[in-house]
This record gives C-alpha cells, structure tokens and sequence, in this order.
C-alpha cells in the first residue's frame, strides 16, 4: 500500500513527464515553423563568419547542408553571392563591429552546381554578444524576390521610393558648397576647372572632393559619379 508519500512523489514524477512532453512538443512545432517559414534564415559567427545554424529552407535554396556551411566559413558566401555582391559580407561584418544594430541590403546568390542567381532581401540583427557587449552572433532572415512576389508594381514602387528616401538622405550630408562642387565633378569638370569656377583654392576643392567621398562612402571618382547621378546630379 502507498503511503501518502509515495502518492505524492508518483504525482509529481507523473506531472514533470507530463510538463516535459508538453515543451518536447513546443520545440518541435516551434521548429517546424522555422524550418516552414517563407524566409531563409540562418544565425552565424560575426568574427568568423562561419554560419552556426540554418533552417531547412536556406539549405535547399543553396544546395549546402548546415556541417558544409560552418566548415567553409567566409568561403560559403564567396560560394554562393554574385561576386559583385560578396564585399556585402565584409561591409555587414564591419558594422556590427562597430556597434550597428541591424543591417539591410539586396544580394544576388546562386544555389550549389547551378549558374543562375537568385534575387534576396535580407536583414541582419546581432544576436549574442560577448562579456565585453561586442556582437559575437547574427541573425539574417533572407527573402526571395525572384519568383517570390506576385506585387510587381508594388514592388517597383517601394523600390523607387526606398531608393528616393535614400537619395534625400545622402544629399542632406552634404554642405551647399559641396553640392556644388560635386555636380561640377560630376560634369567632368576637374579639380582646377572647378577652383577656378567657385573662385576656390585648388586645395579647398580637393578637401571638399575627399569630404563628399567620405560621406557618400565611395573610393573614388568613377563611384563618386555612378551614386551622384543616382542622387540626381547630371
């Protein structure tokens, strides 16, 4: 015969497997759902650039298991982006270095054995950090734009008004007198023409013209020109 003990302990044995079976569950419809969901999602190392985690989706949508993912590291994105989009990977590892709090951009990538890319939207978020607060993982979500969207003009009109917004805030960086001498440069007016215009020193058109690069984030004149014309300036 049980004593009043014994009914106790069987009662709380029964109700922490019952409890247990109920998370067991949780995590797998929590799991189903990320691996469901219509977005490419994956975790990595910041410093490494190595993924440590990826639903289903992402590893179909590159040909990659998530073990040949972590062991390529950095070769995995040089894999599958276009190679005019790789510099992406390096330019949102250094932002979360230096403390950004998400990052955003368009990619083309391509899926193992295959030649032709596929359009993305993706958006970084830090996930884990350090002792120290520095990034140490991230999250990406990735969406398919290529034969994903069934809004065409919709989507052409976000673009377009992404791409205005973003036009309007690069402008504000700049000074009057940078304006002026960046829609000169942009008319294939040199460094002296320009001076001799705005009744400037050379030396100041030259301080102007590293200025503008560095707000705008270009390294040189051909990208100065290629984003100024984007701006607006003909």
């Amino acid at each position: 015969m049980q004593n009043g003990s014994d009914l106790g302990h069987s009662f709380s044995l029964n109700a922490l497997q019952k409890e247990n079976e109920l998370l067991k569950n949780r995590i797998h419809w929590l799991e189903s759902i990320l691996h469901h969901v219509p977005a490419m999602l994956y975790s990595y190392d910041n410093n490494s650039k190595s993924v440590t985690w990826c639903n289903e989706r992402l590893a179909e949508t590159v040909g990659f298991t998530t073990e040949e993912m972590s062991g390529m590291g950095m070769e995995f994105f040089q894999h599958i982006m276009h190679p005019d989009d790789f510099k992406l990977a390096a330019v949102a590892q250094q932002s979360f270095l230096n403390n950004k709090t998400q990052f955003g951009g368009i990619a083309r990538i391509r899926k193992k054995g295959e030649t032709d890319y596929r359009w993305l939207m993706g958006l970084e978020v830090p996930f884990t950090h350090d002792k120290n607060g520095q990034v140490v993982e991230i999250i990406c979500a990735f969406l398919d734009l290529t034969n994903a969207i069934d809004t065409n003009l919709q989507l052409s009109e976000a673009l377009g008004e992404i791409l205005r917004r973003q036009n309007e805030n690069l402008l504000n960086k700049l000074t009057a007198r940078e304006k002026d001498v960046l829609g000169m440069a942009v008319q294939g007016l040199n460094n002296k023409e320009i001076a001799n215009s705005l009744n400037l020193s050379r030396y100041t058109v030259e301080t102007h013209r590293k200025n503008i690069r560095l707000k705008l984030k270009v390294r040189n004149t051909t990208e100065l020109v290629a984003i100024a014309r984007k701006i607006g300036f003909q």
